[in-house]
């Protein structure tokens, strides 16, 4: 689901969006047709995860109609039907992941966009990296004054979000 949906991202190298979709799309062997229909539903997964509330998720019922999932009790637990594409795959995967209440861990870096599921214990995690960030980050807070004081390394103060450090 993951690499779906960053697919799409921001990297620190070049600032610029990228969108690697295609070269995703040719991974999996997904057709022409799939691939349009796979990439809009990414587009609006996107939306959801970087707008931080299942309130925004009510797109997903259209999504529902269209790919026609329904829900199914098979071996005691709740699972989708659906005809077989990969658009219905993901969608069931993301369904499932509502179920179980671990959607709402995914979340979008603000800096590079970078969907990262959120692992601390009380969900709050904003950034992919915690020592990334702007003025709200915990660069600010929390590394300058270390390194000011010879606890951190330059490196992990140059560090930005999940690729590369900055020159």
């Amino acid at each position: 689901m993951r690499a779906v949906l960053n697919s799409w991202l921001i990297p620190n190298d070049s600032r610029r969006p990228t969108d690697q979709f295609g070269q995703l799309a040719l991974r999996y062997g997904w057709t022409e047709h799939e691939a349009a229909v796979v990439r809009q539903l990414r587009d609006d997964l996107r939306s959801v995860v970087e707008a931080g509330s299942l309130a925004e998720a009510a797109c997903l019922n259209d999504w529902i109609d269209k790919l026609d999932l329904r829900p199914a009790v098979a071996d005691g637990q709740l699972r989708y039907t659906r005809e077989d594409s990969p658009a219905g795959d993901l969608l069931a995967a993301v369904l499932a992941a509502m179920t179980a209440g671990t959607w709402k861990r995914l979340k979008a870096c603000p800096d590079c966009r970078w969907v990262f599921y959120d692992h601390t214990r009380n969900g709050s995690k904003r950034w992919c990296l915690m020592y990334a960030g702007g003025p709200e980050g915990r660069a600010c807070g929390t590394i300058a004054p270390r390194q000011a004081t010879g606890l951190a390394g330059p490196a992990l103060a140059r560090r930005s979000c999940r690729l590369a450090p900055h020159p």
